[in-house]
């Protein structure tokens, strides 16, 4: 049972898949976060019948704020790591652990992130050109390539959490923490994980959070060069 890493799950309406990932997760990992962020189907209910670690939002703040609560429980908690995964069954809960076996032959890492089958069959086509896409220009503006950005499906120390700011809240989050990581030196490296996709609606708004990304790299830009900024 692996103890010192925490689980942080982001959730906003997974009552169809949350509770086969919670009791998957919970054969291998003794610390399990769900942030329940605003759900208004039976998420929250669900968790709380799994009694795993329970911190509800009370209205839907976005995916970044989800994480960033989870950030927060895990420095609190002195958690060393945490691995955080997609509520919506996008992610094989038995692959963590190979996040786990890895992080604990390489020290040096910062963060390790899944790296998806881009081209498999299963992946529709837009999410291919945005994954590849994004990639590439988040890799360019990160100054090491990084072939899926886009995978929520990481394992991050909480040192590295501490060195950075992190200013959006929703779904550009994930490459913020990317972008912000690297600009420090972080070294981030990838892991294959398997490609998983159901018949679920994406939560992605393609106008809206492309506006969002560009606005984040905005931030980026004019505050990089702070010295001494606070984590949240």
């Amino acid at each position: 049972m692996i103890e010192d890493i925490l689980i942080i799950i982001p959730a906003y309406n997974e009552e169809k898949s949350i509770e086969n990932l919670l009791k998957e997760l919970k054969k291998n990992f003794k610390n399990i976060l769900v942030i329940d962020d605003g759900s208004t189907d039976k998420t929250k209910e669900i968790v709380q019948n799994e009694e795993v670690i329970l911190i509800s939002h009370k209205i839907n703040k976005g995916k970044g704020e989800a994480l960033k609560t989870g950030f927060k429980y895990a420095i609190e908690k002195n958690f060393p790591a945490v691995i955080t995964m997609d509520g919506d069954g996008q992610h094989l809960p038995e692959e963590a652990l190979k996040f786990v076996e890895k992080y604990k032959k390489n020290k040096k890492t910062g963060i390790l992130i899944g790296k998806r089958d881009i081209f498999s069959r299963d992946m529709p086509l837009i999410r291919k050109i945005t994954n590849i896409s994004m990639s590439i220009l988040i890799s360019i503006l990160s100054f090491q390539w990084i072939p899926d950005t886009q995978c929520g499906f990481r394992l991050i120390k909480t040192d590295v959490i501490k060195r950075i700011r992190l200013y959006t809240s929703h779904f550009e989050t994930e490459s913020e923490i990317l972008i912000k990581a690297c600009l420090k030196g972080i070294k981030i490296k990838s892991i294959p994980v398997t490609t998983v996709y159901r018949e679920e609606k994406s939560k992605i708004k393609p106008l809206k959070d492309t506006i969002r990304f560009f606005k984040m790299l905005l931030i980026i830009f004019f505050t990089s060069f702070k010295k001494n900024e606070k984590r949240f």
